[in-house]
């Protein structure tokens, strides 16, 4: 029997450290002209001068630019409902331009597909549910992290139900993304730990995911080698462009990876911490990652293996357990070196709390079927039981 796979992905990305100020010109990369730009950015790309360069560029062009300064760091699905009706659609933008985190990335996804449709966004919760394109989408990352850029998915939070939820959909892809690592020199360590630790997540998870084929694994391998020889120098000299790139790339090639195999049960876990307890997203992942891959140990030592070879991590002799084991291992090491924190004490999660964590994860159904080994509800509630040292 031949296994088929379906790859899609960005039409233009634009690569290199100062590759920002290449934006004005690379507009003629869209498929239409656009004279009329809202830019969804967050006010520390304001402080840093970024925005006003960018604003500066494109007055040359004569294009007239609306900023938004409002989408929430974790986007509600209301934030986002809110910010499109009061400032996006009367402004009726030619295109859609977004310079930031995941969180203003996701957002500008749904405001350029929201141009276009009339469904509110609850109606696109799921996978294939958003029926026209949008107006054409430019991302520029500033952390090197989710790979939202290169992803068919955007993430809202419902508050009513404490859970973080995936819009996917082929509309969400940009047409051109610019991946300036000069942008990341000035992130604070925290976000460097979180996001970075969220890059190899997603590489990790696509990796060992049950629907892993031959382009994930390309992208999640090379991923997974930049990003481990690289997010401790990130963290500890933030200065350095080397490795902010190798770690824009690795989150790139990350974002690539899940979009050909999709992430599992780290993720699902995560939601609801994000959800109830406002947890940063990649605090979450890489809280529960060594957790998760002890779990799914059994069912993929061979896949995990493979990375703890890799990343030169082990013998070459070693057992495929012995490999798996080293692999989580060098994990834990990474999360104690970038200061993620380990008890969700912190956070005001209790023992009492953990019943209700697991029943919001198990129905993160999409990502739980991706996972290599199946999860019951005891099972979620041992994993998270590990964060309450």
């Amino acid at each position: 029997m031949t296994t088929t796979y379906h790859f899609q992905t960005v039409k233009h990305i634009v690569h290199g450290a100062h590759s920002l100020d290449l934006l004005a010109d690379k507009l003629a990369l869209l498929d239409t002209p656009v004279k009329r730009i809202a830019l969804i950015t967050q006010p520390a790309m304001e402080a840093l001068g970024v925005i006003d360069r960018v604003m500066a560029a494109l007055a040359e062009k004569d294009i007239e630019v609306l900023i938004v300064r409002d989408v929430e760091p974790e986007p509600t699905i209301g934030n986002v409902e809110s910010v499109f009706r009061e400032q996006i659609a009367p402004f009726a933008p030619h295109a859609i331009l977004s310079i930031g985190g995941g969180s203003v990335l996701d957002a500008a996804k749904l405001f350029a597909v929201r141009l276009t449709n009339e469904q509110p966004l609850r109606e696109w919760l799921g996978i294939d549910l958003i029926k026209k394109p949008g107006v054409p989408l430019i991302l520029v990352p500033t952390t090197a992290g989710t790979g939202s850029e290169v992803t068919p998915n955007a993430i809202v939070t419902l508050p009513d139900e404490a859970l973080k939820v995936g819009i996917v959909s082929r509309h969400l892809l940009p047409q051109l993304v610019i991946l300036d690592a000069a942008l990341t020199l000035k992130l604070p360590k925290a976000i460097t730990a979180a996001t970075g630790m969220d890059a190899f997540v997603h590489s990790l998870e696509s990796y060992i995911s049950t629907k892993a084929n031959p382009i994930s694994d390309m992208f999640a391998m090379e991923s997974m080698r930049l990003i481990g020889a690289n997010i401790i120098e990130a963290y500890g000299n933030g200065e350095s462009i080397k490795a902010r790139e190798a770690m824009m790339l690795g989150s790139m090639y990350g974002g690539l990876a899940l979009t050909a195999a999709g992430t599992a049960a780290v993720h699902a876990l995560a939601y609801p911490l994000g959800g109830m307890f406002n947890i940063t997203h990649g605090v979450a992942n890489a809280m529960l990652l060594p957790h998760v891959m002890a779990f799914n140990m059994d069912a993929c030592a061979g896949r995990l293996a493979d990375v703890a070879h890799a990343l030169s991590l082990c013998a070459h002799d070693d057992d495929e357990q012995t490999a798996a084991r080293k692999l989580i291992e060098r994990i834990n090491e990474w999360t104690s070196a970038v200061d993620i924190p380990q008890d969700l004490r912190q956070f005001g999660v209790s023992e009492d709390d953990l019943d209700a964590l697991s029943v919001a994860a198990a129905k993160v159904k999409r990502l739980l079927g991706n996972n290599p080994k199946p999860l019951s509800l005891e099972d979620m509630k041992a994993i998270y039981r590990r964060l309450l040292p």
